[in-house]
């Protein structure tokens, strides 16, 4: 049997929205091009997804393009969004959205995990995706804040 390595990383953010408005920006996969810069162009619905639907993304990183088949395993409004797919470069890579209300606003937390990476992460990596989740949540809290797509 191979060996694997386990990955987790968590960020988060407040935003002065409803749980239920960013609930529904981050879960539907279309918003996802205008805050995370690997994610291109999606293949789905244009709506927040249930669990048990399906749908596709085109990633592009340093390493060029992937497609990404993902699964929505827990659609639980407003509080809690997990999807996954996986790749043979990563192994499995699950998203985890959790929304907390706090002070008229939202706690949102984005936690991806690797349950079975080839190989460790680098400090250099670990670095990269911490700078990118930054970039990526004041993406999302400008974009809610300014009312944008599903933001209710």
């Amino acid at each position: 049997m191979t060996e694997t390595h386990a990955f987790r990383r968590s960020h988060g953010i407040l935003i002065d929205a409803p749980p239920a408005a960013v609930y529904d920006y981050v879960t539907n996969p279309n918003s996802w091009p205008e805050w995370i810069a690997a994610s291109h162009q999606m293949h789905s619905p244009d709506r927040p997804l249930e669990a048990g639907e399906t749908f596709r993304e085109d990633w592009h990183t340093r390493s060029g393009p992937a497609e990404l088949n993902w699964e929505v395993l827990e659609s639980d409004r407003p509080r809690r969004w997990i999807a996954e797919t996986g790749t043979e470069f990563l192994g499995p890579i699950v998203a985890q959205y959790d929304f907390e209300a706090v002070d008229g606003g939202c706690r949102y937390t984005r936690t991806v995990i690797n349950p079975a990476r080839p190989k460790p992460p680098t400090e250099a990596m670990i670095q990269r995706v911490d700078e990118e989740a930054t970039i990526s949540l004041a993406n999302i809290k400008r974009n809610v804040e300014a009312g944008g797509r599903g933001a209710a």
